[in-house]
């Protein structure tokens, strides 16, 4: 990220559009709160005319939401950053808050999912800017790590920007 006045390098994080959609497409498969619990301070009838009584609770899975093929299509399982880019350029472009609730939706949206986002473009800007990231080839062997584990070594730039 060149450096220049703080208007400028937010408008270059945010037009970070490719960077944007594979850190969503990151969280749908593993969501940094994978079970969240709701506790209901009333009774109260849901839509589809479910009773709940005061003091229920109610769990969602946001990591098992991210694996549906009813919600992602069969390729649900893939890492693939291009189901959240759109248009002639790429743009990254949301969805439904209560099919991707990572951030939770409605009036308990969290306020602080924009700037999450700024702060997780700018320390991988940071990073690429004077890091190289090199993966680590691993034997096939009951030894290797597990297939949601990257391995890399990380190599200080001698040419940074």
């Amino acid at each position: 990220m060149p450096h220049g006045d703080d208007a400028g390098q937010y408008e270059e994080l945010k037009g970070m559009h490719y960077l944007h959609a594979a850190l969503t497409e990151a969280m749908r498969l593993y969501p940094p709160v994978p079970i969240n619990t709701r506790m209901a301070a009333a009774a109260d009838v849901l839509p589809n005319g479910t009773t709940v009584r005061t003091g229920w609770c109610a769990d969602y899975s946001t990591y098992t939401m991210g694996r549906m093929p009813r919600l992602w299509g069969d390729d649900c399982r893939q890492f693939r950053p291009e189901r959240w880019r759109h248009g002639d350029r790429g743009e990254f472009v949301a969805i439904n808050a209560a099919r991707y609730p990572v951030f939770h939706a409605g009036p308990r949206a969290c306020l602080g999912k924009e700037l999450a986002y700024m702060q997780i473009k700018a320390v991988v800007a940071a990073v690429i800017r004077r890091f190289t990231v090199l993966m680590v080839e691993t034997p096939a062997s009951m030894d290797a790590p597990p297939p949601y584990e990257l391995r890399v070594r990380i190599k200080k730039r001698e040419d940074h920007f």
